[in-house]
């Protein structure tokens, strides 16, 4: 799968709230924007950076495919939400059959999903801002068809663990992630119903959007919505060479850290 680092490494950066193309976009936007420091601050070269990205498309949808088979059949919801990733990231032909035979290999009962998250945790280490967007992978499918089931719970546990990640964290992904899909399942209903989509994230979703808890001071919310924005701006990528895709993700970022903040600013008054 050489393909990867030329073929879809520029169609990574896809919105930040969307599948795994989006996740992924987003850390490594993020990573370019760190100047893709390695261990000690040494700077990785374009074949190590190609190296991470592959492992991350690789692992990624090995995991979806792990978590949508784990509690049973896997539903047409799933498979809908593997295709939809595909789509996003705009793989041609022979990449989506690759991405095809991933997401399979995590279905098969051989899969061992420690030794999966293990090659991970040891592809990123030193870069632990490449183990949220893997989070949020998981979290996406396994949400898929309602609150994750036992062994999907099980699963995600292994991960975060795997992953070092922390409890508090990974509970703020788990909040945003669980949030989105309320907020998808209320559009659809109001759709259905003739009455125009909610668009304006909860206020809990805003908080955990920006990474501040509710009692945050009005100051602590507006650096926190400073600090994103100058992250994910759209200029900053043009100007380190970023695909259109990515610039797109970041225009499309900016937007929900904004609605987010506005949401908190019109609630505190």
């Amino acid at each position: 799968m050489r393909w990867f680092g030329t073929a879809v490494a520029g169609g990574l950066g896809l919105v930040f709230g969307g599948p795994l193309g989006a996740l992924f976009g987003a850390a490594l936007g993020r990573g370019v924007d760190r100047g893709w420091g390695g261990v000690g601050g040494e700077r990785l070269t374009l074949e190590q950076r190609s190296r991470i990205q592959q492992s991350l498309f690789e692992g990624g949808f090995r995991i979806m495919g792990y978590l949508a088979k784990v509690d049973g059949r896997v539903s047409e919801g799933e498979i809908a939400q593997a295709e939809s990733v595909m789509t996003e990231m705009g793989l041609g032909a022979p990449q989506r059959q690759a991405a095809i035979a991933l997401f399979n290999a995590g279905k098969a009962s051989t899969f061992d999903l420690s030794a999966e998250v293990a090659a991970l945790r040891e592809v990123i280490a030193g870069r632990r801002v490449l183990a949220r967007p893997l989070l949020e992978v998981a979290l996406a499918m396994a949400y898929v068809d309602g609150p994750p089931s036992r062994a999907q719970r099980a699963a995600l546990e292994t991960i975060r663990r795997g992953l070092a990640m922390s409890g508090a964290v990974y509970r703020r992904i788990e909040l945003v992630v669980s949030l989105r899909r309320r907020s998808r399942e209320r559009a659809g209903t109001s759709s259905a119903a003739g009455a125009a989509p909610r668009r304006q994230p909860a206020l809990a979703g805003a908080y955990a959007l920006l990474g501040v808890r509710a009692r945050a001071s009005d100051a602590e919310v507006k650096q926190a919505y400073r600090r994103l924005m100058s992250r994910h701006h759209p200029d900053k990528l043009v100007s380190r060479g970023a695909s259109e895709a990515q610039v797109r993700a970041a225009s499309r970022k900016t937007q929900e850290i904004r609605r987010a903040y506005e949401t908190i600013t019109r609630a505190r008054g």
